[in-house]
């Protein structure tokens, strides 16, 4: 498996990003879209078990090198971000994926975390041709899905300030009678960050594992 930190050129800018291969040198492409944390360890390592799993998995680093350790750091890094230049290098990463001569299967998947949910959303009805799965980790966002052409997996957490299940049904409910093939499934006793095993105030093995499980089978239905 080949693994490791890139440079991507995004309308004359450099963009770093972490890209992982597979053993086998190719496979159905997999946008991984990190939380208010930035390009961590984790969400490096979750693309290294993406590739374990046969994907070719690219992480886009949308603070530039910039990591926060504590809720206050990432409100912070979080606010600082420009919405415009995020969106470029959201855009721009899923087109570099798409190009890659190893990625191959039936379209492209992005997997989002809180922040990141919410551009995995976007990503569907800004390339509704190229994306053909979304999955959702705590994150929600408004969008319109009569333009999209994906499938939607969402984990959600019972108890979380920072997502209330009535917006999940809302935006679950509106891609249902949208005709869109849509699963939310939320997770009992857990919260905010439950996937994130460098968060030991809010890790939930059990429902990392169980979400694991159903993400990896989802991405292989729908690009494989």
């Amino acid at each position: 498996m080949q693994t490791g930190v890139i440079s991507i050129l995004i309308n004359g800018t450099p963009t770093p990003a972490y890209l992982a291969l597979p053993e086998s040198g190719s496979g159905p492409g997999v946008l991984v879209l990190h939380a208010w944390w930035g390009l961590n360890s984790f969400f490096k390592s979750f693309c290294e078990r993406l590739a374990g799993q046969g994907f070719v998995a690219l992480a886009p680093d949308l603070y530039a090198g910039k990591v926060a350790q504590t809720i206050a750091e990432a409100q912070m890094l979080m606010a600082e971000g420009k919405f415009e230049q995020a969106q470029t290098a959201v855009a721009g990463s899923l087109a570099y994926l798409g190009g890659l001569p190893a990625v191959t299967g039936k379209g492209l998947a992005a997997v989002g975390f809180s922040m990141g949910a919410s551009w995995a959303l976007w990503l569907s009805t800004f390339a509704p041709q190229e994306m053909a799965a979304v999955v959702t980790f705590y994150g929600t966002d408004t969008l319109d899905p009569t333009i999209a052409q994906a499938a939607y997996q969402g984990h959600y957490a019972a108890a979380d300030p920072y997502e209330p299940l009535e917006g999940v049904h809302r935006l679950e409910t509106s891609l249902k009678e949208a005709g869109l093939i849509v699963k939310f499934y939320v997770y009992p006793q857990t919260g905010h960050w439950f996937m994130e095993d460098d968060r030991p105030d809010a890790y939930n093995p059990a429902a990392a594992r169980l979400a694991w499980g159903r993400l990896v089978n989802f991405l292989h239905k729908k690009l494989d």
